[in-house]
């Protein structure tokens, strides 16, 4: 073997054991910093449980509670990513330079999370709404399940999780059912020629029925208007807001078997046509 051969096996000898050192190196930086991840995820499970324990010992509001316990674990998640880029070789501090340069479009990009992290805390300032209240927000009904710091969480009446930003929120429009009572308002139409005095007679009698109606206010029934086909006859009742949709149902049935009994008859939309012969 020459000499020039022998150099060149010397220098890719050389060039494997620098590859193998670089790639053993590389080998124990990541599982390093997947270590630290599998680790930081049980570390932020356990510390979540623990601030929950801590919050539930505590007479604390539920709206508190769930925001408090979203906000440190979006606090232990930043941490963990920062752990995991120190880890990886990544200059901390190169890392936040990065950012500041870029500070304008990171913060355009962050300013509707901002807005909706104020807007949670205007939410517990204020408490427009609390956790349990059932709400009408944005388009959506459901009962305030969580109130995290970006988002509040809604659960429908058939069953789906809605996520709310608490920007619009605090800002919009928001309808609180979480009242002591409600008042409930049907509006039935009958027939023209209909004896009134009877008709509301026997609308009295069966609200009167209802113990869930409460009697202060009293029951409100009046003649509402002379529409086209119909005698339309409101009647407006105060309930406990947990019994509205029950009492709401209950007097349909019951006005609709009770009219019919009684011979009072429900219309519907008809035509007259008069025809002249010429």
């Amino acid at each position: 073997m020459t000499l020039l051969e022998i150099e060149s096996v010397s220098r890719f000898g050389g060039l494997l054991e620098d590859l193998f050192l670089q790639g053993a190196s590389l080998g124990i930086v990541f599982i390093k910093a997947v270590i630290i991840l599998f680790v930081g995820r049980l570390v932020i499970s356990l510390a979540n449980k623990l601030v929950r324990r801590l919050l539930d010992k505590r007479d604390i509001e539920a709206s508190v509670k769930s925001f408090v316990s979203s906000m440190v674990n979006v606090v232990l998640i930043i941490l963990l990513i920062v752990s995991i880029i120190g880890a990886l070789g990544i200059e901390t501090t190169s890392f936040a330079a990065l950012l500041a340069s870029a500070g304008v479009a990171v913060g355009m990009a962050l300013s509707g999370n901002l807005s909706n992290f104020a807007g949670g805390l205007i939410i517990l300032l204020f408490k427009p709404f609390r956790v349990n209240d059932y709400i009408s927000a944005q388009g959506t009904e459901g009962t305030v399940t969580e109130i995290q710091i970006f988002h509040t969480i809604l659960c429908t009446a058939d069953n789906k999780r809605v996520y709310i930003p608490n920007g619009s929120l605090s800002s919009g429009v928001v309808t609180n059912y979480n009242v002591e009572k409600r008042r409930v308002e049907w509006v039935f139409s009958v027939d023209y020629g209909a004896d009134y005095e009877k008709v509301k007679a026997i609308t009295q009698e069966v609200v009167g029925k209802d113990s869930r109606i409460q009697s202060n206010p009293a029951p409100f029934i009046a003649l509402h208007a002379l529409a086209d086909s119909s005698v339309n006859v409101v009647v407006r009742v105060w309930v406990k807001a947990s019994d509205y949709w029950n009492v709401y149902f209950d007097i349909n049935q019951a006005i609709y078997e009770t009219y019919n009994a009684e011979g009072i008859n429900f219309p519907f939309p008809q035509l007259t046509v008069h025809h002249e012969n010429h």
